[in-house]
């Protein structure tokens, strides 16, 4: 393994300076993407797992205030954030006195409805915009993903390209086209193509996991805040929110 690792080391040494330079590009790019992955693999791990605790603890839990409680210790759960926020939201609601408005006034009043629908109308916006942080705060960073898969290994073609015209203009210089003259260079710059590839190939399969992750965690939100909203108007309607 050592001597392989020598024999790359020498040929990147004894590269052109173009080829040096998009190798060297190549390694930011391969450092920035690992450090991605790593990054968001871990967040979208652990958002994902105390998403699916708090949406069971939800359905079995009675009362809202203990599932509000609850989200304090899950700081990292999308679903846990957005139903914070609607809870909060529906806390101003109930102060505001709309749900005495709505139980105690006759039923032909249209402004007490209208003030119920409108408080209700408040907390949709606030889910949806609670949602849209949260994809947000979820597809941070990993649009850098696609772009290093679809560009590196163009760079490294670009390297390997420059490689080889430097090649062939020095077999040109030497007037000779042996194979013991051509063979080091082309494999100086066959090494940008190859650190293209490996560049790219961690960075797609990366994005194309976080990608289907995250429209799980997004069927999740949109779902339990229909059903969250669903949860408010009936027992507004009712008189019965906690």
């Amino acid at each position: 393994m050592a001597p392989d690792q020598v024999d790359i080391i020498h040929m990147y040494m004894n590269a052109g300076l173009m080829v040096q330079l998009v190798l060297l590009l190549l390694i930011i790019f391969s450092i920035a993407s690992w450090s991605i992955i790593f990054i968001k693999y871990n967040y979208i791990r652990k958002a994902f797992n105390e998403s699916s605790f708090f949406l069971d603890y939800f359905w079995k839990c009675r009362d809202l205030s203990d599932a509000f409680s609850k989200t304090k210790e899950l700081r990292i759960s999308p679903v846990a954030r957005i139903f914070r926020i609607g809870y909060i939201e529906l806390k101003k609601l109930t102060r505001s006195g709309v749900q005495i408005a709505a139980t105690d006034a006759p039923k032909e009043n249209g402004a007490s409805f209208q003030s119920v629908y409108t408080g209700i109308d408040n907390i949709s916006r606030a889910l949806r915009k609670a949602t849209n942080t949260e994809m947000t705060k979820l597809t941070q960073m990993v649009p850098f993903l696609a772009t290093t898969g679809n560009t590196a290994p163009f760079i490294g073609l670009f390297g390997t390209v420059w490689g080889i015209m430097n090649s062939f203009h020095g077999i040109g210089q030497r007037g000779s086209a042996s194979l013991a003259v051509v063979a080091p260079g082309i494999s100086e710059a066959l090494i940008a193509t190859a650190a293209g590839l490996a560049v790219a190939i961690p960075s797609v399969i990366a994005f194309n996991y976080f990608t289907q992750r995250i429209r799980i965690i997004e069927s999740e939100l949109k779902s339990f805040s229909s059903d969250f909203l669903n949860i408010i108007e009936r027992d507004i309607l009712r008189g019965k929110v906690d």
